[in-house]
């Protein structure tokens, strides 16, 4: 077995990424929150007209001189008339209107008294006063939302005032949970005898992926049966972006998921890492979908998926894969356990004075301890060659709520 470092696995895996293939058009009301997969480009001016910003009366600039204007008519938004404003006369406009021809300044009802068919200007306006511009709002060929962007109201708002009826996104990535073991029970199943456990991976992934932005699949807990393991893997690479197997990936004579992986035609990501928690991780690649195969251990499990899965998961939705790293100050001492990398948890506050990591309450033991995880918590990253931190030493951690 060849385990790399942690950031060499990073590395490889990001490299081999492609995310080409996912896209998919959505209407409209269905895109809020979606990524764009194209330029968002402007093809037409905005407002293609000079427009009259508010109700007045469009007048030509020197005519305020003369003090009283006669009215030649009105202008209603949505309106159009061909016909030009005449000197010394000015066209009642409301807001939205399109200025009329040779009119090249509005004057608001505010500044202006009506008498019979003419109005008295008691304060005249510069040059070009609530005229809106050709181009106000954006200029043919301006690309107003970039590939990549994340839709939120405005973004939603521009592509309807372009007419855009269907957009172009990339497609939410389908995720395979399987998680295998003849000791494990799902939900509601009846314990037979007490090595039986609960599987909690399933569910505690799924929430992590969805929570990512993935449409997630759980397949039947499978039982250490290497036939039948493969069989459902194999299947799930036929409908899945990204499988994930949990258990069976270790040295034990039931851990199948590893033999399996290795009679694959598939490229390797990574065989191991010299991680704590998570070390015997697999990662392959078959054409351009990825088996995560992660240890069974709930909190190895978690811990695993959040750094090598949720960066895929990001990067297939066309988001930045990097995880969110944040800085805090240590309040008590950090003892490191061995020399790998190590992925810790602690509970996170903040202060006046930034981010605090504290260990209360954190139980030492296996990596099966899930209930370290409940909280307000951060996960610390302790590099390979470093040793133990005091405390007020300043650790990264994974800002677990921008996931």
């Amino acid at each position: 077995m060849s385990f790399v470092s942690f950031e060499e696995s990073m590395e490889r895996l990001l490299g081999s990424m492609d995310a080409s293939y996912l896209y998919e058009k959505v209407f409209l009301d269905d895109a809020l929150g979606r990524v764009l997969a194209e330029d968002i480009v402007a093809d037409h001016n905005s407002p293609a007209y000079p427009t009259s910003a508010m109700d007045g009366y469009a007048i030509k600039c020197e005519d305020q001189s003369l003090q009283r204007l006669r009215i030649q008519g009105d202008l209603p938004a949505g309106a159009y008339k061909d016909e030009e404003i005449m000197g010394g006369f000015c066209i009642k406009t409301f807001t939205g209107s399109l200025i009329c021809c040779g009119a090249d300044t509005l004057i608001p009802i505010e500044n202006v008294t009506v008498e019979g068919d003419e109005i008295i200007i008691n304060e005249a306006v510069p040059y070009g006063f609530s005229v809106r511009p050709v181009g106000e709002n954006y200029k043919k060929g301006e690309v107003l939302i970039a590939r990549g962007s994340k839709l939120d109201f405005a973004e939603i708002g521009v592509l309807a005032s372009l007419n855009v009826a269907q957009v172009s996104v990339y497609r939410k990535p389908k995720v395979t949970l399987l998680s295998t073991g003849s000791e494990i029970l799902d939900v509601g199943e009846k314990q037979t005898n007490p090595s039986q456990i609960r599987s909690s991976n399933q569910f505690t992934l799924a929430a992590l992926a969805k929570k990512a932005g993935a449409d997630v699949h759980r397949s039947p807990l499978e039982k250490d049966d290497k036939e039948n393991i493969e069989r459902v893997i194999k299947g799930a690479l036929e409908y899945s972006d990204i499988v994930v197997t949990t258990g069976g990936v270790s040295v034990g004579d039931y851990d199948f998921v590893k033999d399996i992986l290795a009679g694959m035609d598939a490229e390797y990501i990574t065989e191991g890492v010299t991680l704590k928690p998570g070390q015997h991780i697999k990662i392959v690649k078959v054409g351009k979908k990825y088996i995560f195969a992660l240890p069974g251990f709930p909190y190895s499990s978690t811990v695993t998926f959040i750094l090598y899965v949720i960066p895929m998961i990001r990067y297939m939705l066309g988001l930045n894969p990097s995880l969110p790293m944040k800085q805090a100050r240590l309040v008590s001492p950090y003892v490191k356990k061995s020399a790998k990398t190590e992925v810790a948890v602690g509970n996170i506050h903040y202060t006046e004075n930034g981010y605090t990591i504290d260990f209360k309450g954190k139980k030492a033991g296996s990596s099966a301890i899930l209930t370290n995880m409940l909280g307000q918590i951060a996960l610390i990253m302790i590099a390979k060659e470093q040793g133990d931190i005091a405390a007020s030493e300043i650790v990264d951690f994974i800002d677990l709520d921008a996931l």
